[in-house]
């Protein structure tokens, strides 16, 4: 099974696990550039969701970071924004879509449901992983959760 896993957000860490074992990932920004228009990031994401596809050949499911509190205003319209495309883009895709608490992604990772991002990154780094940033630790966590789900 080929399961695609995202921590979504202006940069979005990302972890591509193939049912052949193989293992692609990375972290992606989507900030918007000095010219870019409103809805450039959103296009931009749908893109890359577009390109991750293509690169698996099919994708069966997508687990994703489900984040129930933010830290301002502004964050929570971006994330809603990412939500949002991402729900329309698996639906448009025939997609099953999988939404996951931030405390179980940690407690799965580190044992502590309230685990730091260095402390993300630590376990990720202990499991042999080469971490970009706690994006990608994220994405990379939350692809193990997956495949004990999916197991």
């Amino acid at each position: 099974m080929n399961i695609l896993a995202i921590d979504i957000g202006t940069t979005t860490g990302w972890a591509l696990g193939m049912r052949d074992g193989a293992l692609h990932s990375g972290s992606e920004s989507f900030a918007p550039r000095r010219n870019d228009g409103p809805g450039q990031r959103w296009l931009k994401f749908s893109a890359w969701l577009g390109e991750r596809a293509r690169q698996a050949g099919e994708i069966h499911v997508v687990y994703y970071e489900k984040v129930r509190r933010h830290a301002g205003t502004t964050a929570a319209h971006v994330y809603g924004g990412f939500e949002a495309h991402l729900e329309a883009w698996a639906d448009r895709n025939r997609i099953r879509l999988v939404g996951v608490q931030v405390q179980a992604i940690k407690k799965a990772a580190t044992g502590d449901h309230r685990a730091s991002k260095d402390a993300m990154i630590a376990a990720m780094r202990a499991r042999g992983h080469r971490v970009i940033d706690d994006n990608h630790a994220d994405a990379l966590a939350l692809l193990e959760h997956a495949r004990k789900e999916e197991a």
